[in-house]
């Protein structure tokens, strides 16, 4: 054994640099596809896909946090159909004003969601679906779980925020 050479260390392959991330006036480290409209006021948190290739609306005063994706396409048809299907689908989403997007949540093409409206963190809006104003969304599927109630959100404290969206459904 003691003959033997020393062990060489692995020569690890060249890593490419990342591709950068096209331009734009929200995020550098968020992705924005074709031409959303994005109301004043908004803020798009980092590593978001912000998706407007087939018609996003976003309204004034959104916070849309970190992960998040938006999206307004769906390629699975085309893919599962073996490209018989040749088009990637595309539907308009709405996201009304006001709206807080939680972590890591995904709402998925020709979804509407009301003004006001709460998305929990890690909730999947499944494709087409309908929220009215002041829903606090959550889960996968994501689903209504109650009313948003904004002036027990203004009287909370930051510890007892759960409650606020704690009212009943009409």
């Amino acid at each position: 054994m003691a003959d033997q050479a020393p062990l060489a260390a692995p020569t690890a392959p060249a890593v490419p640099q990342p591709w950068p991330l096209p331009p734009n006036p929200w995020n550098p480290l968020a992705w924005v596809v074709g031409s959303p409209q994005v109301g004043a006021g908004c803020w798009i948190g980092a590593f978001t896909l912000i998706d407007g290739s087939g018609g996003l609306r976003i309204g004034e005063g959104c916070d849309i946090s970190t992960g998040a994706q938006l999206l307004t396409h769906s390629s699975m048809r085309r893919c599962v159909t073996e490209r018989r299907h040749p088009d990637v689908d595309r539907a308009a989403t709405e996201i009304g004003a006001h709206c807080f997007i939680g972590t890591g949540a995904i709402v998925l093409m020709g979804s509407r969601i009301g003004h006001h409206c709460v998305i929990a963190a890690g909730a999947v809006v499944k494709e087409f679906s309908e929220f009215p104003p002041y829903s606090l969304i959550a889960g996968n599927p994501a689903v209504r779980k109650r009313a948003v109630d904004v002036e027990a959100l203004l009287a909370a404290a930051p510890s007892a925020r759960a409650a606020a969206c704690d009212t009943k459904l009409p």
